[in-house]
């Protein structure tokens, strides 16, 4: 397959509440669209970086010039090209998975487009629609938490995920134990704003029967997580840890968690994604596909790759209108708690050409010489 040139998108949507996580709030979503271009079709990807590099060292604008300076000159440079040239290609490149991830995807949804092949066929999905779960962000009161919670319950989300952070955790996951029962199946996500130093209180986390605790230090302390789990009855899942196959091979080996959450933006693509969803059944880990707050672009292949056999649960595939009141795609609807598999070659969907133009805010277009 031969790159004839790549369109790089940026694009600012307004979410339809302010997001608020330990790290921070946003109120936007700034995003890079990758389109791919090859004389048999077309391929899409949306880079997952954030503005600022508060979620991993990376942010969207280094995406961009690294992709602009090194990694589309290298790929363009191919006199032929698919999806597993693109890693190895790019190998010496130290780091900038995220960057990686968008470029391999777009190349790998214009090879499927192709050939007529869906992304969830060709990573092996089983299922032809997912469970959803919600992420519900840090909020400015119990009863604002309750009440959003209620909301979503009443979509008929599946499950519900609550953002946690020193001074907001075993108040907040109390009441919502309380309000909604034992049999609401509930996680919390730490975004690594804790320590070893705060195990005795996030032990009493262990009183609510969660699905998990996800990502409580930080990303470097898989030794810590190691120790962390010996002291809790909660299963500690992964999140900012797992950067690739190797380094969620170290942490199950490390006894460092039972379940990890993939993010193919984290990991470099969906193809090192579906290695280490191998990786997790072959050990028996739970797994599960995690989100950036992906427009549909991003949500139909992380769809995907939440239907292979190994995502065990639910995952933070939520409906479009979750986050986006219009999205650049036709969006992704909730049916019974569920979201249905694209199963259209590549990805299944394509931007809509209105809301693309009205959410751009910056195109470069890059001609293979």
């Amino acid at each position: 397959m031969k790159i004839t040139g790549v369109e790089l998108r940026r694009l600012r949507l307004p979410l339809v509440s302010p997001f608020r996580t330990s790290f921070g709030t946003e109120t936007h979503r700034e995003l890079l669209l990758l389109r791919v271009v090859t004389p048999e079709a077309e391929g899409w990807a949306e880079c997952v970086a954030l503005a600022e590099p508060v979620y991993s060292p990376e942010y969207l604008a280094g995406a961009e010039q690294v992709l602009t300076t090194w990694f589309l000159p290298t790929i363009l440079g191919l006199d032929e090209v698919d999806a597993n040239k693109v890693g190895p290609a790019l190998h010496r490149f130290k780091g900038h998975r995220m960057a990686k991830a968008a470029l391999e995807t777009a190349v790998l949804d214009a090879e499927l487009r192709g050939r007529g092949i869906s992304l969830a066929g060709h990573l092996g999905a089983t299922k032809t629609r997912v469970p959803s779960g919600v992420s519900v962000g840090i909020m400015d009161s119990i009863p604002e938490l309750l009440d959003a919670v209620e909301g979503y319950l009443a979509e008929g989300y599946l499950r519900i995920k609550l953002k946690i952070e020193p001074g907001w955790d075993v108040a907040p996951v109390a009441a919502v134990r309380e309000r909604f029962g034992d049999e609401l199946l509930l996680q919390v996500d730490a975004n690594t704003a804790y320590t070893l130093a705060d195990a005795r209180h996030l032990s009493t986390l262990d009183n609510f029967g969660l699905l998990l605790i996800e990502q409580p230090l930080g990303e470097e302390d898989l030794r810590q997580h190691a120790q962390l789990a010996t002291r809790l009855r909660t299963p500690i899942c992964l999140d900012e840890s797992i950067t690739s196959a190797q380094a969620a091979a170290d942490a199950i080996a490390l006894g460092a968690c039972t379940v990890i959450n993939i993010k193919p933006g984290r990991v470099g693509g969906y193809l090192e994604s579906r290695r280490i969803h191998d990786l997790c059944q072959a050990h028996g880990v739970a797994a599960w596909c995690g989100g950036m707050l992906e427009t549909g672009i991003g949500r139909a292949a992380n769809v995907a790759l939440a239907a292979l056999p190994g995502c065990t649960l639910p995952g933070d595939t939520s409906a479009s209108h979750r986050y986006y009141r219009t999205d650049i795609t036709e969006p992704f609807e909730l049916v019974d708690g569920h979201l249905a598999v694209p199963t259209e070659p590549g990805i299944g969907l394509t931007p809509l050409a209105d809301p693309l133009a009205e959410f751009t805010t910056e195109t470069t277009w890059i001609k293979n010489p």
